[in-house]
């Protein structure tokens, strides 16, 4: 009887959900202080998990929660790129 595979579950900044990671997106921090959103999970640096979905987004916007869980400033091109990666991956 195969063993079932772990799944990797990571909490949303959001909206505090634990989803399975393939569910989530991770923005990133580096060294410099650079924000940047990380599609693979692979970037080194501090990182935090957003739900694939517009109102975890919208809501991690309003809440100002990334730039908390940071400790940077989050651009607002951070918002639209996780935006447009939601809205690619529906189609």
């Amino acid at each position: 009887m195969p063993v079932p595979k772990k799944i990797p579950l990571r909490k949303c900044a959001a909206t505090g959900e634990m989803k399975p990671k393939k569910e989530m997106i991770r923005i990133v921090r580096s060294k410099e202080g650079e924000v940047s959103v990380d599609p693979t999970g692979k970037k080194s640096g501090r990182g935090t998990y957003v739900t694939k979905s517009k109102e975890a987004v919208e809501a991690a916007k309003k809440k100002n929660v990334l730039a908390r869980q940071l400790s940077a400033e989050i651009p607002p091109s951070i918002y639209n790129e996780l935006l447009d990666i939601i809205a690619k991956d529906k189609n």
